[in-house]
């Protein structure tokens, strides 16, 4: 676990996101999931994350993003679905006939926060915590 600093706080906020395609169409290919994952980083940089991980299948993908604290999950889901979208149709024509609209993802997403212990360990260790009397 890598731990970063801000000005007044330690962190390490990792997080999961799933972009499903809309009406959940078949339509990436290898070579559009390496374009993704070059947008994606690009994107990472400009949000000051860190992109740990990205794959997907023919109708979703998979992003493990570490996040400073100053980036809401959903502001960074919504920011990436938009540019992607717009960079990932007007590269590949062959997503732009897939749909009518200008669309590429589904209005929806899954969100995640990941890493660490359990959330078992972490709630026992908060219980064990020596309470003043």
């Amino acid at each position: 676990m890598r731990v970063h600093k801000l000005y007044h706080c330690n962190y390490s906020l990792s997080y999961h996101f799933v972009f499903v395609t809309k009406y959940r169409r078949k339509c990436f290919n290898g070579a559009m999931l390496d374009r993704l994952k070059e947008v994606v980083a690009g994107l990472c940089d400009d949000w000051e994350a860190e992109l740990n991980e990205m794959n997907g299948e023919e109708d979703h993908v998979h992003i493990l993003l570490g996040l400073n604290p100053k980036c809401a999950p959903s502001v960074v889901a919504n920011n990436f679905k938009t540019v992607t979208s717009r960079l990932l149709r007007k590269e590949f024509p062959a997503l732009r006939a897939k749909y009518r609209e200008p669309v590429l993802w589904s209005r929806s997403y899954f969100v995640a926060s990941v890493g660490g212990a359990p959330l078992s360990v972490i709630k026992q260790y908060i219980e064990q915590q020596a309470r003043p009397l």
